[in-house]
């Protein structure tokens, strides 16, 4: 499965169909791999959540609207949350999710919920 490490949304040209594609690529390690699919909800917020270079840990970072307190909520595949967090408008902080498995990621700021996901770490 491939590694999403810089997603660029293309739309297809015109008078063909119109649906989003996503550029990735893949970083081989002898360590964890970690995979970040994204579902991108809205154009005002840029939501960047990427694995450091040895696949340990992600880094959460958003550049948005000044003033505004973006949450990430990252559950399991049993929908247990297995990490919160809390920054604000240009910060970045440090998430370490833990073990190997399949991981559900949602992005809220004022209750709406922004950005969603997935985390794959194998």
């Amino acid at each position: 499965m491939p590694l999403l490490v810089a997603g660029t949304l293309m739309l297809s040209a015109p008078g063909a169909d119109a649906k989003p594609v996503f550029s990735s690529s893949t970083i081989h390690s002898s360590r964890d791999t970690i995979l970040v699919q994204k579902s991108l909800n809205t154009k005002k917020h840029k939501i960047k959540l990427d694995p450091d270079a040895n696949h340990r840990v992600l880094f959460f970072n958003v550049t948005g609207i000044d003033g505004k307190v973006y949450q990430l909520f990252i559950f399991d595949i049993d929908g247990k949350l297995v990490k919160q967090t809390n920054i604000r408008n240009k910060e970045t902080t440090v998430v370490n999710i833990g073990g190997k498995g399949n991981y559900v990621y949602e992005v809220f700021t004022d209750d709406e919920r922004i950005e969603n996901g997935q985390v794959i770490i194998r």
